[in-house]
């Protein structure tokens, strides 16, 4: 399932400066992660964004998780 998730994820030099977006569109992963992180729901999400799927949302969160898991974390959190 992953796999087919991720597919909906796409890198164009020529679109949004080639920051991953969602199927094409202009509306990029990074976009998507900021609205769940103010707390903003999958279904307010997509009222935002009709075009969207959940499917799509679920993707922004599955290719962010991967990179996570597959570069460093250079993250530095408050003491």
């Amino acid at each position: 399932m992953e796999t087919s998730v991720l597919e909906r994820i796409t890198i164009n030099p020529d679109l949004c400066n080639g920051k991953p977006t969602i199927r094409g569109m202009r509306i990029t992963v990074e976009t998507i992660l900021q609205y769940l992180s103010a707390g903003d729901s999958i279904d307010e999400i997509i009222a935002a964004y009709p075009f969207l799927e959940k499917e799509d949302i679920q993707a922004a969160i599955a290719f962010a998780l991967k990179n996570l898991t597959t570069s460093k974390n250079d993250i530095q959190l408050a003491s």
